[in-house]
């Protein structure tokens, strides 16, 4: 079985700074997982990553994600690609140096979406890299759209299609916070079916620019996916604590908040 860590936008970027690469935050992180990895060898993993600062801002600036149609659109779509790629070799870099044997591939590469849902994504690559005990890199990214010619799909929405299609057990969503946080600012400890209605008043968007949705859309799209697929465990966790994602791959806390479905 498998675990897919998302290193969200607000992690490895500022969001509120156009092309900011948090590369400290970034080597930190992939310490940690090459320290899982040492430890536990047969931990099998996919990483994928937000576009943050980098997809974010080109793709707002021309509502990439509503729909690509004009010229101007094309090209903006082809720069969203492009930034979005650029930040992915970055973190790719540092997770090579850190001893972690990724391989880069790009969703936009096989991606068909219709009307933003992902309908077909290119498996073999991937499928090949975890057979052959590789870490699948992927990240948000740009898709063609039958119905909106182009648009932009987040990690979650990669990660949602993915699920479907391989073994997973778990998903470790790492931003800059302990988790989803009640109105009192307190971090909420599970999200089910039973409380999600109780609970969807008190999300809200996400700090800096993100044309994916934030905080809401995360938390809708992973209880939808809870209810597909009821073995899935996923868990929205603070990737600033040192040594938390080190110590939850190797099993030893499951901290932040739980979203599963308790059937």
């Amino acid at each position: 079985m498998y675990t897919f860590i998302k290193l969200g936008g607000s992690l490895i970027t500022d969001k509120r700074v156009e092309r900011s690469f948090r590369r400290d935050v970034t080597e930190r992180i992939a310490q940690e997982i090459a320290s899982a990895l040492n430890e536990n060898p047969n931990l099998q993993m996919l990483i994928g990553h937000g576009s943050g600062s980098f997809g974010h801002f080109s793709a707002s600036r021309y509502k990439t994600a509503q729909g690509v149609q004009t010229q101007e659109q094309w090209r903006a779509f082809a720069q969203v690609a492009t930034v979005a790629s650029e930040l992915s070799g970055l973190v790719a870099q540092v997770l090579q140096d850190a001893g972690v044997p990724v391989w880069r591939i790009s969703p936009s590469a096989s991606a068909i979406s219709k009307d933003g849902e992902i309908k077909t994504l290119a498996l073999s690559s991937i499928m090949a890299a975890l057979d052959h005990r590789l870490v699948p890199l992927v990240h948000g990214d740009v898709s063609l759209d039958e119905i909106r010619g182009g648009t932009i799909i987040s990690t979650e929405r990669v990660f949602f299609y993915l699920a479907h299609h391989l073994p997973v057990q778990r998903i470790l969503l790492l931003g800059e916070v302990d988790g989803v946080y009640d109105s009192e600012h307190k971090t909420i400890p599970e999200i089910t079916p039973h409380n999600y209605d109780a609970i969807e008043q008190m999300l809200g968007g996400s700090g800096g620019i993100d044309v994916t949705g934030g905080m809401e859309t995360k938390v809708r799209d992973m209880l939808g996916l809870t209810l597909e697929l009821p073995h899935l465990d996923i868990h929205i966790m603070n990737g600033q604590q040192p040594g938390l994602l080190r110590n939850t791959l190797v099993g030893n806390i499951l901290p932040g908040t739980r979203i599963h479905n308790p059937t």
